[in-house]
């Protein structure tokens, strides 16, 4: 029996890996992001999110909202030259504030019953100002893609993701291990490392397929598991 069709709306995402993956599943699924959609889909909404919240949706799905002010990795830049001797960044703390508003607007849009919010390991500051609760850490390799990327999910209304298609990692040191860490070892590609930043915050096929079937599942009975490669061909 097919489990009924769901309105989702997949955050924050220009690729559109997440919403083609439910969509693959006959859900009514939508992304919404600031800039155009890659794949020039017409079931994208090219805007600000927080403007389309109560456009009756079963389902948010959150995947890359701001997070460099936010990951552990930015703590230093909080201070002037990355010490905290040296005083408080008072720009970058107002972009921490921000970001941290928007992480929450998100988390707290109510009238969503079902909500996933992707967030990065956090530096102390970032937890205390977003407030998030209990999170569910991911990685891709869980799901068949041979890649390291340590991935949060604040969930509410959603059960945490189970391991599916759960590779063997590859032993450290080895050209394998290299190859999985290539989202950590990205550095200076692109203007203004922006091609750095776009892999870093990509979300794998694998993972989108786990969360458009345990959170979604199949809304067309006649639904055919090779439907779910469709969505990866655009990618």
């Amino acid at each position: 029996m097919s489990a009924p069709a769901l309105r989702v709306l997949v955050a924050c995402e220009r690729s559109g890996v997440v919403r083609r993956a439910f969509e693959a599943l006959g859900h009514d699924a939508w992304s919404c992001d600031i800039e155009a959609a890659d794949d020039r889909s017409n079931r994208h909404i090219q805007g600000d999110v927080l403007e389309h919240l109560n456009d009756g949706w079963d389902l948010l799905a959150v995947m890359h909202p701001p997070c460099t002010v936010l990951c552990n990795s930015g703590a230093k830049h909080l201070y002037n030259g990355g010490r905290k001797e040296n005083g408080r960044n008072e720009a970058r703390w107002a972009e921490m504030d921000k970001a941290a508003a928007f992480y929450r607007a998100l988390r707290d849009a109510e009238q969503i019953p079902r909500r996933a919010v992707e967030n990065p390991v956090m530096h102390r500051h970032a937890i205390e100002a977003t407030r998030r609760g209990p999170t569910q850490f991911v990685q891709p390799w869980w799901f068949g893609d041979p890649f390291f990327k340590s991935t949060g999910l604040e969930l509410i209304g959603l059960p945490p993701l189970r391991a599916s298609n759960r590779l063997e990692p590859p032993k450290a040191g080895t050209p394998e291990h290299k190859a999985w860490s290539a989202v950590h070892r990205a550095s200076g590609w692109g203007k203004a490392g922006q091609d750095r930043a776009r892999m870093r915050s990509q979300t794998f096929p694998g993972l989108a397929r786990a969360m458009a079937l345990q959170w979604g599942g199949a809304a067309n009975e006649n639904w055919l598991p090779a439907q779910m490669d469709l969505f990866t061909q655009a990618a």
